[in-house]
């Protein structure tokens, strides 16, 4: 009970501490005093009807003062003394509850059973004092239950029992149960409502409800509202035992607790036994049975449900007061010496019982929400089996509930911070703050192992360090004074529907503790969450209807795209897919299918952001040659002279041009995977790193693929260069041009969490690697061998919130593929954007419109190198003040191709209706030379930037025919995206996709479409292999 936030400042002296103890010690005698008096009043009749709250309120406030009292005392007590000081507090304030609990009953004892099973987190004294609520209340007089069942059920107990048991197997508090003899001599347990109970329990509802509300204004960081409204909603159920009987034979049958293992050959099948709901039928009434039984010659078998329906005697199985169930021998959970005599193996009991409840949230969707000790026995016959009991509050899930709790489960096994946000906003937990970091950390919390309840004080005190610790983020981040924070609750909207599930997962901790085990959860519960996820993913497109997005077909080409794409979804070889492609301007393509991951059902929709891996280095290529198209850099401009402090260590002649040829010699400058994955989130310390290296090779001589460091040159030359930061360039160059607004993007920014694929790993195409010889082309390392080491972890690494973040301008765009399509169909035309998107695809190519916060100038500037002599510099040396090398005649756009392209709007092909003049008011073109794809392939008047007989132009992959004809430029990212363009037949194509493979998807298609379009195949895909995709 002890809580680091009542602990004031030690500065003041000893005489007002040892003053402020006196007084809240004579103020809690006060208190006292008034409980007595007002005892009085009650015995005289007054004051009846707020008794139960004043007891309530006027209990918590001596207990809150208590422990105020001892923070202060234990501030001017030798240090020895304090822990006797403490255990003396929690021993008396345990008491308090005790028997506040036993005076009022009702809902208290449900809280007290809930608190008793927490031995993880209370102390000792509570543990030892409240366990006794679990099933040892003071029983209710024997007239009242007799009385409760003879009006419930119509008969007297003599017709109805042959025998009933005077003492109660236990009384909890709603009911007592008693054990009795039917007619037909079965053995059975009566559950007997506790008279007037209902008045009380809802009359505690609102009390509790006041002390939540009152919290939440002490302490606002302490708003338990969403939990006491989920309760007062699902506690009035408990009250009805018919609700209870049904919902006994539904989690039975779920559980398949009467089938044998044969007949449940399920591997998540779990090993419990329920009671059966118990049809009563009395003596005089079976005497009844029998003899219109021989009379109408039906063969009589007691109980047996045909004969009862047809004779139309009434079966009483339960009323909303009495429930009758099946008598099952057991051993208590508490009774520690039976379970140890009868060779108990708690572990495996515990685990069971972990099993019982993972099948029913993730699996069924419908769960107990009481699994206090009480509600468990274990069987005295061996194998020794759990057994449940009272399901009188249960929860129901609906299937897309069911679906986020799975995922936030595994989210926080896989530490996946996307999956975790994301199933947040589909259950509706909203958070105020965007700190991934600290929502992963409370996940995992929530999921953590169990711990035994002797070492419930370092728990507690890990959980106190835990919570301090995020306070101190929220602090930072919000820039909030002590007092602010201390009053700031994180979570915006708590969903009720999820209040149960909380509540379960705490009480099967506290179970586990209680027992003195430990249980993994993330290994118990993981195939159950699996199964749910995994069973609406795994049934593919042969099964689901919709796993390909219900969108127009856009082309006969497109129909048959999307039958292959049946064929190798089926196959597993597709998980989410995007294939988008243009034809003369006109979108033929657009088509989306598959889940956005393997833990998230949810369908791939067109406006879903994939990771492409190496497909964003065309997009940072298309921002240098931009920059380069404005006249504010050079292809020749030696690096040095626009980034400050990068012309040494032997890279004074590195230039432009040798960078986007990948001929700069930095290919190995420093190796982040292999040293500390985290270090490519940390954008200017990879800019530190590459201007303190040095080159491998003389730059220029050699062609070896920059498979990383490539983005952070690029993108220290693009800020030096325009003195804007990476993302306004892109925005600038790019996005806005092309109006693909919210879905291309290098480093996400905070609100897209919900669209954004899981990247997953084909594990037979991962084991093809090793059999790859050695490229020469590729960096040492960067070899097959290095690749299939870090296959593994690359999955991992790039679902995390923190890198998909970053800025790694050579690794981690994520675009849709109709805005990757879009963008190479541009440049295709030499840079004129095409005609909108097609209306066809839903939402809107463009309709996400978000507005990144960028840093100003002189802040981009300063960051790098300090606010005096390198911003003066690097404005000095910006390339305008340079004299350019005329690479072109002129800066028209060629009116040739704009002429094409507006006489094309008036096609049919991508059904977008948008008239030529409306076009032509909004036609843009990126880029004014007339020249510019020798300039993406370094041909022509550019050949000689390039190294000859290259794969790589001016930061573009070569595409070329199976002839050996360069036909037009692209990129492919590892695991299988791509995006190129075919300048001559005016088509480009974007595949993005999220099961990352050898590339052997990407061929097929391309292959598919290339054939039908009678466009020629690209060497890189006529390979079975598929490696060149992988390689870039």
């Amino acid at each position: 009970m002890r809580n680091s936030r009542f602990r004031p400042n030690n500065s003041g002296s000893f005489q007002n501490n040892r003053w402020w103890s006196v007084a809240i010690s004579l103020f809690v005698r006060l208190i006292a005093s008034i409980q007595r008096v007002w005892s009085k009043f009650v015995r005289m009749g007054w004051g009846n009807i707020y008794r139960r709250r004043m007891k309530v309120f006027s209990v918590a406030i001596i207990i809150y003062f208590d422990y105020k009292s001892v923070q202060q005392r234990e501030k001017w007590i030798k240090k020895s003394k304090v822990p006797a000081l403490w255990e003396k507090a929690h021993e008396r304030n345990a008491k308090r509850v005790l028997n506040l609990i036993v005076e009022l009953e009702g809902l208290w004892v449900k809280m007290g059973q809930y608190l008793s099973t927490r031995a993880d987190v209370l102390p000792q004294a509570y543990i030892s004092l409240l366990t006794q609520l679990q099933d040892s209340l003071p029983p209710r007089p024997l007239q009242e239950v007799c009385r409760t069942i003879e009006r419930e059920l119509g008969h007297s107990m003599e017709v109805l029992f042959a025998d009933f048991s005077d003492e109660p197997l236990a009384t909890a508090s709603i009911a007592q149960v008693h054990r009795a003899t039917l007619a037909n001599g079965q053995d059975v347990v009566v559950k007997v409502q506790h008279n007037g109970i209902r008045a009380i329990i809802l009359e505690d509802l609102k009390n509790a409800k006041s002390i939540v509300d009152w919290i939440a204004w002490a302490e606002p960081q302490y708003d338990f509202n969403p939990m006491i409204d989920e309760w007062c909603k699902e506690a009035p159920r408990e009250l009805d035992f018919n609700i209870e009987a049904e919902n006994t034979r539904t989690v039975s049958r779920n559980l398949g607790c009467k089938k044998t293992n044969d007949q449940v050959r399920s591997d998540n099948r779990v090993d419990v036994l329920i009671p059966d709901i118990i049809q009563i039928i009395s003596a005089d009434l079976d005497s009844a049975l029998r003899l219109e039984a021989e009379q109408l010659l039906i063969p009589y078998s007691f109980p047996d449900t045909y004969v009862l329906h047809l004779l139309r005697f009434p079966k009483r199985q339960s009323s909303e007061s009495v429930l009758i169930l099946e008598y099952m021998d057991g051993i208590r959970l508490n009774d520690v010496e039976s379970l140890d005599a009868f060779g108990v193996d708690k572990q495996k009991i515990v685990e069971e019982i972990t099993r019982a409840y993972a099948h029913q949230i993730y699996v069924d969707g419908f769960f107990n929400g009481d699994p206090h000790p009480g509600n468990f026995l274990v069987s005295k016959e061996p194998p020794h089996r759990p057994i449940l009991l009272d399901f009188g509050l249960t929860k129901k899930l609906s299937h897309p509930l069911k679906q986020a709790l799975a995922k936030m489960f595994l989210a926080s096994a896989e530490g996946d911070q996307v999956a975790l946000l994301s199933a947040f906003a589909e259950m509706g937990l909203k958070l105020r703050l965007d700190l991934p970091d600290q929502a992963m950390s409370v996940a995992s919390l929530f999921f953590r192992s169990s711990t035994p309840s002797n070492e419930a004080v370092k728990t507690l005190k890990t959980l106190n360090d835990q919570r301090t610790q995020n306070m101190k983020v929220i602090q930072e981040k919000m820039q909030l004074t002590p007092k602010e924070v201390k009053r700031f609750n994180p979570v915006d909207a708590f969903p009720g529907d999820i209040v149960i599930f909380a509540r379960v997962i705490n009480l099967l901790r506290g179970l586990s503790s209680t027992m003195n085990v430990q249980i993994v959860y993330l290994d118990i519960m993981r195939p159950f969450a699996e199964s749910v996820l995994l069973g609406s993913i795994s049934r593919g497109p042969t099964v689901d209807a919709s796993w390909i997005h219900d969108s127009p077909v856009h082309s006969d080409v497109e129909s048959k795209l999307r039958k292959l794409l049946i064929e190798l979804g089926s196959n597993q070889k597709i998980l989410g897919i995007q294939v988008s492609a243009y034809k003369d301007g006109k979108v033929i393509i657009d088509t989306a299918a598959g889940v956005l991951g393997r833990y998230d059902p949810r369908p791939v929709q067109p406006d879903s952001l994939f990771p492409v891996f190496s497909v964003t280095k065309g997009v940072t290529a298309g921002m240098i040659h931009w920059l380069v198209d404005n006249r504010k850099l050079q292809f020749d401009q030696t690096v040095g002279d626009i980034w400050p402090g990068f012309g040494s260590s032997g890279k004074e002649t590195i230039k432009v041009h040798h960078v986007l040829n990948h001929t700069s010699g930095l290919h190995n400058a420093f190796d982040p995977i292999g040293e500390n994955p985290l270090l490519i989130c940390d954008w200017d310390e990879c800019l530190k790193r590459l201007a303190n290296s040095s080159p491998e090779t003389e730059p220029g001589s050699q062609q070896s693929y920059h498979y990383l460091t490539f983005g952070w040159l690029c993108g220290g030359i693009l800020e030096y260069a325009s003195g804007k930061k990476f993302q306004e360039i892109l925005e600038e160059s790019i996005v806005k041009p092309l109006k693909i607004d919210g879905e291309l993007y290098v480093g996400i920014p905070p609100g897209v969490e919900s669209r954004l694929a899981t990247l997953t790993l084909d594990s037979d195409e991962r084991n093809k690697i090793p059999s790859i010889p050695s490229q020469p082309e590729l960096p040492s390392t960067f070899q097959p061998v290095q690749i299939f080491q870090i296959a593994s972890s690359l999955p991992v690494l790039f679902n995390t919130l923190n890198v998909r973040r970053a800025t790694i301008p050579a690794a981690n765009g994520h675009c849709s593929a109709r805005a990757l399509a879009r963008y190479y169909a541009a440049l295709a035309d030499g840079g004129l954007v095409p005609p909108p998107h097609s209306s066809l695809s839903q939402p809107p190519l463009g309709s996400h419109t978000h507005v990144p916060k960028f840093s100003s100038v002189n802040d981009t500037l300063k960051k790098r190198k300090g606010k005096g002599k390198e911003i003066a510099a690097t404005e000095k040396l910006k390339p305008q003040d340079h004299k350019e090398k005329k690479l072109y005649d002129d800066r028209e756009s060629s009116t040739e191709s704009l002429a094409r392209l507006v006489n094309d709007t008036s096609s049919s092909a991508g059904k977008t209706e948008i008239s030529s003049n409306d076009h032509q008011d909004d036609i843009r073109n990126m880029f004014s030379n007339p020249r510019i794809h020798d300039a993406f392939m370094g041909t022509g008047d550019y050949c000689d930037l390039v190294l000859p007989d290259g794969k790589f132009g001016l930061g573009f992959k070569r595409v070329t025919s199976q002839d050996g004809s360069l036909v037009g430029f692209g990129h492919s990212g590892l695991g299988g995206s791509t995006g190129f363009c075919d300048i001559k037949n005016r088509f480009s194509i974007a595949i993005t996709l999220n099961k990352m493979s050898m590339g052997g998807v990407t061929a097929n298609i391309i292959r598919l479409v290339c054939s039908e379009l009678d466009i020629p195949l690209p060497k890189d895909f006529s390979l079975s292999s598929g490696m060149d995709p992988v390689i870039n």
